[in-house]
């Protein structure tokens, strides 16, 4: 399995740097198997009903991105760089791994000053990255952060404008709950309270799971063997409520579909070799590429992917490689928006999850 099985090219002009308003006007692409529909994302209440579950993301994006300055005495006076920094994920003792631009002009054991209070050690450097340890931890620190980060918008985003105040509002999903992502769960930004509202009154149930996306999730596959990409891990989490949810869900032949990738790796590395959802709590780096056999995802919605990026990888494992390369070239011919703030798909291939048995000794 190559790389290039799965590049395509996609105009600069179809890179959505801004969401549409309001949020469930964005268009949806729903591929039912073969069968593909031009709709709207407000078009699920007429897509989903009784018997179906979403399972949502309830992470919450972090304003992970930083500008400070960090001052170097010298024989001739206070040197003085400027340097960005990126959050990337939590380390013990109220550290952080991150990345910093540029990494020359810092060195161990000096301090980055991001603003009157909030400041950051050098502890170390190692591998590209650098560990940060804070001055200030728990709810001073993410007031801190309030005051001084901005949101971590995606690069491809990111190169094409800065990050603003509005971000804050679109880079977050409705139901955002726990901090701690530096990435956003995209597919879930389309859904606003009045639609989710619209869909519980039409009977579909909602799970909600936390796992906190990386920045890793936007790193590219640098081997031409895809089976040989080790994928980034992650923290998330299954309460037994939701684990119980979804069984439920699924003993009584409704579908379960996640609302965005990250909810599916989830969910997935969740479930037993049986097919049952266990309360599940640590990180997670599966890599799920064509040839998965899928456990409890009965459908996807999601937005559209990355070239060569193991997202595609994953819904063409959903939706069969050749099928994900006709529902993509029918979203570039019809000019649907691409990426974090870009238009969605609700992907729906043949059942084949069997409705599951009951519980042992029932």
């Amino acid at each position: 399995m190559k790389l290039s099985d799965f590049d395509f090219d996609l105009p600069e002009g179809l890179i959505a740097t801004r969401p549409v308003r309001p949020r469930t006007a964005a268009r949806l692409l729903v591929a039912d198997g073969d069968a593909m529909r031009d709709m709207h994302v407000r078009d699920l209440i007429g897509l989903l009903g009784p018997g179906d579950r979403l399972v949502l993301n309830d992470t919450k994006v972090i304003p992970a991105r930083l500008t400070g300055t960090r001052t170097r005495i010298t024989g001739q006076g206070d040197s003085v760089a400027k340097i960005e920094v990126t959050l990337l994920e939590p380390r013990p003792g109220g550290h952080w791994s991150a990345l910093a631009k540029p990494l020359r002009k810092v060195k161990e054991g000096e301090t980055i000053r991001f603003s009157d209070v909030l400041s950051a050690e050098v502890v170390r450097i190692a591998d590209g990255q650098v560990e940060l340890g804070f001055n200030m931890t728990g709810p001073d620190f993410d007031a801190a952060l309030a005051e001084a980060g901005a949101m971590p918008l995606p690069p491809y985003i990111a190169a094409l404008r800065a990050p603003d105040a509005q971000d804050r509002e679109d880079y977050q999903t409705v139901f955002a709950r726990h901090s701690g992502a530096v990435a956003a769960p995209t597919a879930s930004l389309h859904f606003d309270d009045d639609l989710l509202a619209r869909l519980a009154a039409k009977g579909v149930a909602f799970t909600h799971v936390t796992l906190h996306v990386g920045a890793g999730t936007f790193l590219p596959v640098k081997v031409e063997d895809v089976t040989t990409h080790r994928m980034h891990a992650e923290w998330g989490e299954v309460s037994e409520a939701a684990a119980a949810e979804i069984n439920a869900t699924r003993e009584g032949g409704g579908r379960v579909i996640p609302v965005g990738t990250t909810a599916l790796r989830l969910i997935e590395s969740a479930v037993d070799a049986a097919g049952r959802m266990q309360p599940w709590r640590g990180t997670t780096d599966i890599f799920i590429y064509p040839g998965y056999s899928f456990r409890v995802t009965d459908g996807l919605m999601t937005n559209f992917h990355l070239p060569k990026s193991t997202l595609l990888m994953l819904v063409s494992a959903l939706m069969g490689t050749e099928r994900m390369r006709r529902v993509y070239d029918h979203a570039i011919t019809s000019g649907y928006r691409f990426f974090s703030y870009g238009d969605a798909s609700l992907l729906l291939p043949e059942r084949r999850n069997p409705v599951m048995p009951g519980r042992a000794g029932a």
